[in-house]
């Protein structure tokens, strides 16, 4: 069996990634996964060493983190804007190490060490499509992302910046909780246009939209029930202008996917999707937030090789 490239983000989930690296690497050995490894130390260097680790001919890439982790080692896959991969035939592995550890809800894969480290040792892969994503970075600036998951907008983007500025110590699903309550005392909804497709499809004061590959976000919320990795389309799901009641009596349909049958909730589908707004409206990309809008979101069928 060929060698793989681990990277590791120590930092990820308050840190406890770096304090288990030790046990996970003695888990891989014992699956009989064979890798070299490489610690991140700084925001987006994982990217980087992905990137070289594909040029110097690794076909296997395994994320250790969060979905930021994963996030940007998918970057990593790729040489620039053109979404041309580095290898088409590399694959991306995970081991989920993270605070929310929304991406691996929808493919169903074990948050156990033990059964992730077979399953890396398996080889087995899954083609999945994934999402492109230009927007305004902090600085004004046009620049773009690729995503595994979900990128949304609204109260989730404002929800995410606040967790990221704050302790995860207590996980996934009470940060993320706790950071939407927060959020929302002082949240309002924003007034946006969506274009999906060449046509507009929405206009209004939405409080959450979701342009989802994958069905989960904010550490549990099954925002995009219905949505699949490999469908070959987004699944747009919009949350349209509800009041802070609405939101706090309906949150408990949202974690568990039942909310599509609510009057101000519309899925809609397509593979490319324009959103504009006079206002400034944050972003939610795979659990970060790099940016505002404008911004652009194209679907890219068939194009990453997931080891699942």
């Amino acid at each position: 069996m060929e060698k793989s490239m681990v990277i590791v983000n120590p930092v990820s989930a308050n840190g406890r990634t770096g304090r288990n690296w030790p046990r996970i690497a003695e888990e891989l050995k014992n699956a009989g996964v064979e890798f070299d490894v490489q610690i991140t130390s700084r925001s987006r260097e994982a990217v980087q060493l992905t990137r070289k680790a594909l040029q110097e001919g690794y076909l296997t890439v395994i994320a250790v983190g969060g979905d930021g982790t994963l996030n940007e080692v998918l970057n990593g896959f790729f040489e620039s804007d053109n979404a041309h991969p580095i290898n088409s035939e590399a694959r991306l592995g995970l081991i989920p190490s993270g605070t929310g550890r929304d991406f691996i809800k929808t493919i169903n894969y074990s948050k156990d060490l033990r059964h992730a480290c077979r399953t890396l040792a398996r080889n087995q892969t899954r083609t999945i499509d994934i999402g492109q994503v230009w927007y305004r970075d902090a600085e004004g600036r046009q620049t773009f992302s690729y995503y595994i998951n979900i990128a949304g907008m609204g109260m989730d983007g404002e929800t995410v910046d606040r967790v990221n500025r704050t302790t995860k110590i207590f996980g996934g699903k009470i940060s993320f909780l706790w950071g939407t309550i927060a959020t929302l005392v002082q949240y309002r909804n924003r007034e946006l246009t969506l274009e999906i497709d060449g046509a507009v499809r929405y206009h209004g004061e939405a409080t959450v939209v979701a342009v989802a590959n994958g069905q989960y976000f904010g550490g549990g919320m099954r925002i995009a029930p219905e949505a699949s990795l490999d469908s070959g389309h987004f699944d747009i799901v919009v949350v349209d202008g509800m009041t802070k009641p609405e939101i706090l009596a309906n949150l408990y349909r949202i974690y568990q996917g039942t909310h599509l049958s609510y009057p101000k909730v519309h899925l809609m589908r397509g593979k490319h999707v324009r959103a504009t707004s006079l206002q400034r409206v944050l972003l939610n990309v795979d659990g970060e937030q790099p940016g505002v809008l404008d911004a652009e979101f194209q679907l890219l069928p068939q194009k990453l090789q997931l080891i699942y």
